[in-house]
C-alpha cells in the first residue's frame, strides 16, 4: 500500500518481499494482475529477499540494505520496514489472571468471544481471527447484543469476510481463492470466469490502448450450481464494487443469479453481471 503512494508522490521506490509474490495468499490472477500494474506504474519489485542489516552512511546519512544472501541494496533515503505484528497483551494482565492464550500468543476464545474465564472476553486482533477493523467491530457489536440485547445467540460470522488492500490499484476480494477452492473441494468441481479490459475512465487517454491501466475479475463457482464461492477483483475502485458483491456471495447467489441482474452501465461493476459466457449457467 505504502510502496504505491510513495511512488505516486513521486519517489523512486523498492518493494522488498521475502515471497516470490506480494500478497501471496490472495488469488493468483488478482497477485500477477497487481505485479503488473505495479511494474508498469515504475515500482521496483525485489522479491524473495530477506534483509538482515540495515547500514547508515556517515557522509550522507543514506541507508544501505544488506540481505540474508549477503547483497547490497540501496543506497536509500528512507526505509521503512514492515515486520508483522503480535498481539499486544502484556499491559492487560493476562497472566495475572490466568487466561489461556495459544502457541502464537493470543487469547484463545470460543465462537461467542468466550475466554477460558468465565465472564471475561476477548475481542479484535488479540484473539487472532480475521484480523481486521470491522471484524472487530462486528464481534463487538453481537457480543454487545449477546450481554446486553437479549440475543442469547449472536455472535460473530468469520466466513466470506470481505478484505480490500489499498495497493495501487486496490485489491478486493472475498471467499476462496481459486487455489483454496480447489484444495477444498477437487479441481472438477470448481468453475472459474474471468475479465481483463481497460476502465471507461481511462478511455479519453490519448495512449495505446495495450499502456493503459487494466482490472481484473474473477468469479469463483461450485459446481453443479456454479455457486459463487469467491469474487476477486483488481484496478479501480475495486473497494466500492465489492462490498456489495460480498452481501451476494454472502447470500449464496449462484452465476445465473448475477447474470439475471440487470447491468449498470457505464461501471466497471457490470463486468461480474456480465462475463461470458453469460446466461448458460444452471438455473439462468
Amino acid at each position: 500500500e505504502l510502496a504505491g503512494v510513495f511512488e505516486g508522490l513521486g519517489s523512486k521506490t523498492s518493494l522488498i518481499i521475502r515471497s516470490e509474490k506480494p500478497i501471496a495468499t490472495f488469488d493468483t490472477g488478482v497477485v500477477n494482475q497487481l505485479l503488473i500494474e505495479m511494474k508498469r506504474q515504475g515500482l521496483n519489485i525485489i522479491t524473495e529477499t530477506s534483509i538482515e542489516e540495515i547500514s547508515k552512511n556517515s557522509e550522507d546519512n543514506s541507508l544501505t540494505l544488506i540481505t540474508s544472501k549477503g547483497d547490497k541494496l540501496g543506497p536509500y533515503d528512507s526505509v521503512l520496514f514492515a515486520i508483522g505484528r503480535s498481539p499486544l497483551l502484556q499491559s492487560l494482565g493476562v497472566e495475572d489472571i490466568g487466561l489461556e492464550k495459544s502457541s502464537r500468543g493470543y487469547i484463545k476464545v470460543d465462537e461467542f468471544q468466550q475466554t477460558s474465564l468465565p465472564g471475561v472476553y476477548a475481542i479484535g486482533d488479540v484473539c487472532g481471527n480475521v484480523e481486521l477493523t470491522p471484524t472487530a467491530i462486528a464481534a463487538g457489536r453481537r457480543l454487545a447484543d449477546r450481554l446486553f440485547g437479549n440475543i442469547p445467540n449472536a455472535k460473530a460470522d468469520y466466513t466470506f469476510v470481505p478484505t480490500v488492500v489499498f495497493s495501487h490499484p486496490p485489491v478486493g476480494t472475498v471467499g476462496y481463492t481459486e487455489e483454496a477452492a480447489i484444495e477444498k473441494y477437487g479441481k472438477d468441481n470448481i468453475k472459474t470466469y474471468t475479465s481483463t479490459f481497460v476502465n471507461l475512465y481511462y478511455g479519453p487517454i490519448a495512449i495505446d490502448p495495450s499502456d493503459k491501466p487494466k482490472t481484473f475479475m474473477k468469479l469463483v463457482t461450485l459446481l453443479p450450481t456454479e455457486k459463487v464461492i469467491g469474487v476477486h477483483i483488481v484496478g479501480m475502485s475495486a473497494d466500492e464494487i465489492l462490498q456489495g458483491f460480498a452481501v451476494a456471495v454472502k447470500l449464496g447467489a449462484t452465476k445465473a443469479d448475477f447474470d439475471r441482474s440487470v447491468a449498470i452501465h457505464p461501471t466497471a461493476a457490470e463486468e461480474l453481471v456480465t462475463m461470458a459466457p453469460w446466461g448458460l449457467a444452471p438455473g439462468s
